[in-house]
């Protein structure tokens, strides 16, 4: 680990690799939710993806989206795009595919779209729940993030639907104008084009540093995206943009972020106490998948 990186109290590095990942082990299972429990048991202890799928139904509404506060940033139990991708994010992470309710969830996305397929975060329905101070009227207005995002996952789950080719199209013209200025609707857009057409990786690279919320330097402690999020695997396209030291040093500052009660903390202020817990346990799980995929845990 690097010296100019200050633990936060979590679990030494004398019990090794092993001592964090069962720090966070048992963070997840004391304080995660039974969909992050489910998706830490399949990653990491072989358990049947059907347990992540069971657990997910709980969240999709009868119109096929997702709320619920899947995404615990607001605690709606009305259909938001965000929550479908998160229900997306976590179907990938599992490895697993229900077709029927990726149907039921696209076709929502469609009848929420714009003309051209662009979709929005979230809606005004929000405001009558418990909500982050960053959910606001930004949120409501159809972008590359969510849109771009959403549709990347979909050709990453091998899920083919109306609504996908729609909304590519209108992906592929505003990128065609140029890359978005914030680092989460770049994050989305890069999943966009690694499905897709894969632009120059020379042009994403130059990009980058104009991104506002990027935090390139893994000593900043502030809230950004980082390498680790455009590059989440070695395998990654994207990981040609990073060199060795830029992914080694955000992969020694995970480890040194982790904190005494196992879990990993987050940078904002979500809606009350239950929901940061419930964003710890997903931040956590990332985290271990994270370092998982860079052969910084002992297990395969």
């Amino acid at each position: 680990m690097s010296d100019s990186f200050k633990t936060s109290g979590g679990p030494t590095r004398q019990g090794g690799d092993m001592e964090i990942f069962e720090a966070a082990r048992d963070f997840v299972r004391t304080e995660g939710r039974l969909v992050e429990r489910r998706l830490f048991a399949t990653v990491f202890e072989g358990a049947d993806p059907a347990g992540v799928v069971d657990a997910l139904r709980g969240y999709q509404n009868a119109d096929g989206g997702f709320g619920h506060g899947l995404e615990p940033d607001k605690r709606c139990p009305d259909s938001v795009a965000l929550d479908v991708e998160t229900a997306f994010d976590i179907l990938l992470a599992a490895g697993v595919r229900d077709d029927d309710m990726v149907r039921r969830a696209c076709d929502w996305l469609q009848s929420q779209a714009t003309a051209d397929g662009a979709v929005s975060l979230a809606a005004p329905v929000i405001e009558g729940y418990p909500r982050a101070e960053h959910m606001s009227e930004w949120t409501y207005v159809p972008g590359l993030n969510p849109t771009a995002g959403l549709v990347g996952r979909l050709y990453a789950m091998d899920f083919e639907h109306p609504w996908r080719d729609q909304a590519e199209a209108w992906c592929t013209a505003t990128l065609a104008g140029g890359f978005p200025e914030d680092a989460h609707a770049m994050h989305e857009s890069m999943e966009f084009l690694e499905h897709t057409q894969r632009p120059e990786l020379a042009k994403v690279k130059e990009w980058l540093p104009k991104l506002a919320y990027y935090r390139a330097d893994p000593a900043d402690p502030s809230y950004g995206v980082t390498p680790l999020h455009f590059a989440s695997t070695p395998d990654s396209v994207w990981r040609q943009l990073f060199d060795d030291e830029q992914i080694e040093g955000h992969l020694d500052r995970l480890v040194a972020d982790q904190q005494a009660d196992g879990g990993w903390a987050i940078t904002w202020e979500p809606p009350g106490t239950m929901a940061t817990l419930e964003y710890r346990g997903i931040v956590t799980v990332h985290a271990l998948r994270t370092l998982k995929a860079y052969g910084r845990l002992p297990i395969s």
